[in-house]
């Protein structure tokens, strides 16, 4: 199970959300990029080192209810993972992103990006 973004998922995030949100980094270590549990403050981190974001975070950033009525759903099932908005008492709401992946935290990032399109985050 993914834990947490790989370093192309981290590097899109970085674009996005706030580095202070990141928990984790990949710092450079014999040439390689490898995580470590985050610094404490972004603006300590080296010119190579990339923030990375774990599940956890992830999940705390994902609006919970969008406009006060589409609630956050999320399935996870034995193969994928899927998520998306429930609009209370109509259902599915399909002017609102849905994703389905098959780690968890794939389909967050997926779904932090499409929020991102839509200025919903």
């Amino acid at each position: 199970m993914k834990a947490y973004t790989d370093i192309e998922q981290s590097r899109k995030l970085a674009e996005i959300l706030p580095l202070e949100t990141a928990d984790m980094v990949y710092t450079m270590v014999n040439g390689y990029h490898t995580p470590f549990v985050r610094i404490e403050k972004a603006n300590e981190l080296d010119k190579d080192d990339v923030c990375a974001w774990t599940l956890a975070t992830l999940l705390e950033i994902i609006p919970k209810h969008i406009k006060g009525y589409n609630v956050l759903r999320i399935d996870i099932g034995d193969n994928d993972t899927s998520i998306w908005y429930y609009e209370v008492g109509c259902g599915v709401n399909n002017d609102l992103p849905d994703v389905t992946k098959e780690y968890t935290i794939d389909a967050c990032y997926e779904m932090i990006l499409k929020l991102h399109e839509l200025n919903l985050l």
